[in-house]
């Protein structure tokens, strides 16, 4: 199985919405741009958002056991996805990238 790299690449924040839909909760997201994980297969990383990872993890995991090319050519590196976690007011990118067998 591959590890598979993920790296914050943009984070959002809808303040009008939140203003107007949302209970204030405390730490809703502490991802940062620039930001990386390692995921082993099916484990999310230690310090990973839940439900981030919830949005994710079927990607990573069909990365991990060799998936790739998703939607036909939808990315231009075959082994890679760009996945949004299903927050609406704050809603994170990822890039998910399938690392080398003896990278760590």
């Amino acid at each position: 199985m591959k590890k598979v790299k993920i790296t914050v690449m943009k984070t959002a924040c809808y303040t009008d919405l939140i203003e107007k839909y949302e209970n204030p909760i405390p730490h809703a997201c502490d991802m940062q741009e620039g930001q990386t994980f390692i995921a082993n297969g099916w484990e999310k990383p230690q310090g990973f958002c839940e439900s981030a990872w919830e949005s994710i993890s079927a990607f990573v995991m069909a990365l991990a056991h060799g998936g790739e090319n998703f939607y036909d050519g939808w990315m231009k590196n075959k082994k890679s996805a760009m996945i949004s976690c299903n927050d609406g007011f704050r809603p994170v990118s990822f890039l998910l990238e399938t690392m080398d067998a003896d990278a760590d």
